[in-house]
């Protein structure tokens, strides 16, 4: 094993045990750095040059899959991001090497958000029930209970699969979460989110510990036990809001992401001010919140309207 190879591996373990990186995030570095220790043939940080850099950099944006589809900048970025961190990490050490900061991340696209309001929130979140609110079978109250609480909290889907019974105190308004990057944030129930959880909670019969499971009919009733130790997953709930998104005749494609931008539209519009909505995303950058900046211009030219220059009016 080569020395870089050797600091590599040393980098990954201080992912996992001093910055408590998911195993994920941990592998998706392995694999970034990898793909640049394979194509710079180096085997000693000392070689890791600013014009090596942006010699990989040309390469990156050059590669291609099997379709031959480029990488895309965000991917290219990640794969910076990935060096830039193992530099940052080799720096503390004092490892002789290129300084972090000489890397700069590709210049991202403003990103486009989508987002739902009015009748076509209204349809998606009422889809579930079809208007037979008491004669609701198990699973339409189950999927109501989870489009209301993506809403009424802003949950990523992972974040609402992970959820057990327990994490969820109904006779209050709140809950703490381990989000992204293990970080604890609170998010909060609305009476609406509260009603058809506890709703959907009182119709089963299970002994699972999970919020949301599955209810697979097809498997009980081959007469496979259906597992209960493991909760729905986040492509059943992606398969979830795509069915009531087309039964609620929206055109355009509806994610549980499309959700969590609809709650953080639905805030700014309402007021709530940009740092706050910050932390209830579980952004680690208010640069991340700043997508959602189509709502503040708004805003922003409305106050302008109402307040600017009033004497002259």
């Amino acid at each position: 094993m080569s020395t870089l190879d050797k600091l590599i591996q040393e980098f990954l373990e201080y992912l996992e045990i001093e910055k408590n990186r998911s195993k994920k995030t941990s592998d998706n570095y392995e694999f970034y750095l990898k793909r640049f220790t394979d194509w710079a043939k180096i085997t000693s940080p000392d070689k890791i040059s600013h014009d090596l850099v942006r010699r990989y950099r040309l390469w990156l944006n050059r590669l291609a899959n099997k379709r031959n589809e480029l990488l895309n900048k965000s991917t290219q970025n990640y794969h910076l991001i990935a060096l830039r961190s193992f530099l940052k990490y080799l720096a503390k050490r004092d490892i002789k090497t290129l300084a972090p900061e000489k890397i700069e991340l590709a210049k991202m696209p403003e990103r486009q958000v989508d987002f739902l309001e009015g009748s076509d929130l209204e349809r998606l979140l009422e889809a579930p029930l079809g208007g037979q609110t008491e004669a609701a079978n198990i699973v339409s109250l189950r999927d109501k209970a989870i489009l209301e609480l993506l809403f009424s909290t802003g949950l990523r889907v992972s974040e609402l699969a992970s959820l057990k019974k327990d994490n969820v105190n109904l006779k209050k308004d709140e809950f703490t979460i381990r989000g992204k990057g293990s970080k604890l944030r609170v998010v909060f129930l609305s009476n609406q989110s509260k009603f058809w959880v506890k709703k959907y909670l009182d119709a089963r019969n299970d002994m699972s510990p999970f919020l949301f499971i599955s209810h697979d009919r097809a498997a009980s009733g081959r007469g496979k036990k259906i597992k209960e130790d493991k909760g729905i997953t986040p492509r059943s709930i992606q398969r979830i809001v795509d069915k009531y998104s087309k039964i609620a005749g929206i055109t355009k494609d509806v994610t549980p992401h499309t959700i969590r931008h609809s709650f953080a539209t639905d805030l700014l519009q309402g007021g709530a001010d940009i740092r706050s909505v910050q932390a209830m995303l579980g952004h680690s950058s208010i640069t991340t919140t700043q997508i959602y900046t189509h709502v503040t211009d708004q805003r922003l030219k409305e106050v302008h309207k109402e307040f600017h220059d009033r004497k002259r009016k």
